[in-house]
């Protein structure tokens, strides 16, 4: 088969093709409007679908906006120093001999949907030797009871609270330690619930590590320093 071009004035160029009989095939080639037409409308396909492609993405920045703005951290962190009127000190020591001068420490909280995390670096402490530290309500003041109770998840509505059903670790923040030989200790301690619409206050140690039995579940002794926990 072979073929031919034939051109007419005003007309769109008509390929004749003839096969090997000798009889006329003819079809006309398509309009440059109609390419346009096609190949626009290829183009619109892919603009829709890129589109589509990009939706979930936008879709999903609300959600991690709203789990940014959940976050909550609390810092302190100071060198032990005695109470004085009129100041405003982030560590405070209640114990002279077991909070010696010099002593210092620093906390670091994070809570978000998940839960809390609490972080608690000492040095300058006794060496070798057993403290006891919880997250409190309020903050540090003149003396250690001025930073409340625990914080507790589900509060216990009988205070103090030696309940072992809501003096536990879980519901609680507990953050005992054991210094080295040179008097330096760090611990972390993470617990499930959230905070809520209730912020900590301070962190307190304790002069010995905390008791879980009934009637003293919750206590380690006397109150000997405090650190106040700040919203960054």
């Amino acid at each position: 088969m072979h073929s031919i071009v034939v051109s007419r004035p005003g007309l769109p160029s008509e390929r004749v093709r003839r096969d090997g009989e000798g009889r006329r095939r003819s079809g006309r080639t398509p309009p440059v409007r109609k390419i346009n037409a096609l190949l626009t409308g290829t183009a619109l396909v892919a603009v829709l679908s890129a589109c589509g492609e990009e939706a979930p993405d936008a879709a999903s920045e609300p959600s991690q906006r709203q789990d940014s703005a959940k976050l909550t951290t609390l810092h302190g962190e100071g060198e032990f120093t005695d109470y004085r009127p009129g100041t405003q000190a982030s560590a405070i020591r209640y114990d002279k001999k077991l909070v010696p001068s010099g002593a210092e420490a620093e906390v670091t909280l994070t809570a978000d949907s998940s839960g809390v995390r609490v972080e608690l670096e000492v040095s300058g402490l006794l060496p070798n030797r057993e403290y006891g530290a919880h997250v409190h309500v309020k903050e540090c003041g003149p003396t250690g009871d001025d930073a409340g109770p625990h914080f507790q998840h589900e509060e216990d509505p009988k205070q103090p609270s030696v309940d072992p059903k809501y003096a536990n670790p879980e519901n609680e923040i507990w953050l005992d330690f054991t210094t080295d030989d040179e008097g330096e200790a760090e611990v972390t301690s993470a617990v499930k619930f959230t905070l809520g619409d209730r912020v900590p206050g301070s962190v307190v140690l304790h002069e010995h590590h905390t008791g879980t039995e009934e009637g003293e579940a919750g206590t380690a002794g006397g109150r000997i320093a405090c650190i106040t926990l700040v919203k960054q």
